[in-house]
């Protein structure tokens, strides 16, 4: 059970609350905040707002990542068509800078979007481009919701880097009008994003958070999804928002430095699953906490060359209770009819009760899918 423990502030005002944890206790709070213990939910809006995001990716070996850490919540109660109807539909979630978020958080980002851009390169592109920027502008105004090949580039001057965006004008230009709130994605064709006037996709009237209030509220937020976090780590780069001062503070036994807790998980009874996660599932994303708390490497291998893969094209880790056990490296194949289950790779041995854990929850991946369950490596 967790512990208490207290130190003087600064200057020697106040005491200061810190919790000392078990690695078991932190993995616990982890795996609970991130809704994979035992109790599942049934409402998809329900889980993205407790999660606060979904990312999105276009690898889907198995499944696009956002349906996949929400079958890994839902199980089968969850159906693409909800997630999708939320997004286009219903509007009660929204896509933003890769992630998913509950359309009800959108108060939070509005102070931010008001002030953006901060650097210097966007702020001076969108300057030199300001006549681009209308043109863009009045044809959604006109015809929108449109792909970005749908719009013509007008661009003054081109963007320029050293990577992928790099002249990529049309969609740099949407990229930058959705992060200031004049634009957003109101939907999907196959993977195109269709691009329409934010007023058309927001719900009128959403009240604006002061940005400084919008912000310690939404490191409360991140801190009672993750349940345990780093102070100053800032998540990966389309979040960038630390825990800061949420929650309390806690360390874990045998792990260096302070963490923070959120206080309302502490104490709380535990009662584990098994389940199969997304690459881009919170629980795992950040590499260095999932090293520090579970013990466990995890590395993406879809851009290795395959002779440079471990443990595959798109391995799913493996939770059991409170522990990560291993990976399983399956494909949908769809044409076959098949999810394929090409190894599972356990970085601790499975016992009887582990491995049947594995395979059923392999038998309900296939299901949801919609294909049989195959493979020399499926669980016995």
């Amino acid at each position: 059970m967790p512990c208490l423990l207290r130190r003087q502030g600064a200057s020697g005002r106040r005491p200061v609350t810190v919790h000392r944890l078990s690695p078991t206790d932190a993995r616990r709070i982890a795996v609970r905040a991130q809704l994979l213990d035992a109790e599942r939910s049934s409402d998809l809006l329900a889980v993205v707002q407790h999660l606060t995001l979904l990312q999105i990716d276009p690898t889907a070996a198995v499944a696009p990542s956002a349906d996949l850490v929400a079958w890994s919540r839902l199980g089968r109660a969850h159906r693409p068509a909800d997630l999708r109807r939320a997004l286009e539909q219903d509007r009660t979630l929204w896509e933003f800078n890769a992630l998913v978020r509950p359309m009800a958080d959108l108060r939070l980002y509005r102070a931010g979007m008001a002030r953006w851009p901060g650097r210097e390169q966007p702020r001076q592109w969108l300057a030199v481009n300001e006549p681009f920027r209308r043109d863009v502008l009045a044809r959604l105004a006109d015809a929108g919701p449109l792909t970005s090949r749908d719009i013509p580039d007008t661009s003054v001057v081109p963007w320029a880097s050293t990577g992928w965006t790099n002249a990529r004008n049309v969609t740099q230009m949407l990229e930058l009008l959705a992060l200031r709130g004049e634009v957003a994605v109101a939907g999907r064709r196959g993977q195109q994003r269709l691009w329409d006037l934010a007023d058309r996709v927001y719900p009128p009237d959403t009240p604006v958070v002061p940005l400084e209030e919008a912000r310690r509220i939404r490191q409360g937020r991140r801190l009672r999804a993750l349940g345990i976090a780093r102070a100053g780590h800032p998540g990966p780069p389309n979040e960038m928002e630390p825990v800061s001062e949420a929650g309390e503070e806690a360390v874990v036994e045998g792990v260096p430095g302070t963490w923070r807790v959120d206080p309302a998980l502490l104490g709380q009874p535990f009662a584990g699953r098994t389940a199969l996660l997304s690459p881009f599932d919170r629980l795992v994303h950040d590499r260095t906490r999932l090293a520090e708390l579970f013990g466990f490497e995890y590395v993406l291998e879809t851009y290795r060359p395959r002779a440079a893969r471990r443990w595959g094209y798109f391995a799913l880790p493996v939770l059991s209770g409170d522990r990560l056990v291993g990976k399983v490296d399956a494909t949908a194949d769809r044409r076959g009819g098949v999810l394929r289950v090409d190894a599972v790779h356990e970085d601790v041995p499975l016992d009887a009760a582990e491995r049947r854990g594995v395979r059923d929850e392999l038998a309900d991946l296939a299901a949801w899918l919609g294909l049989d369950l195959g493979g020399a490596a499926v669980p016995r």
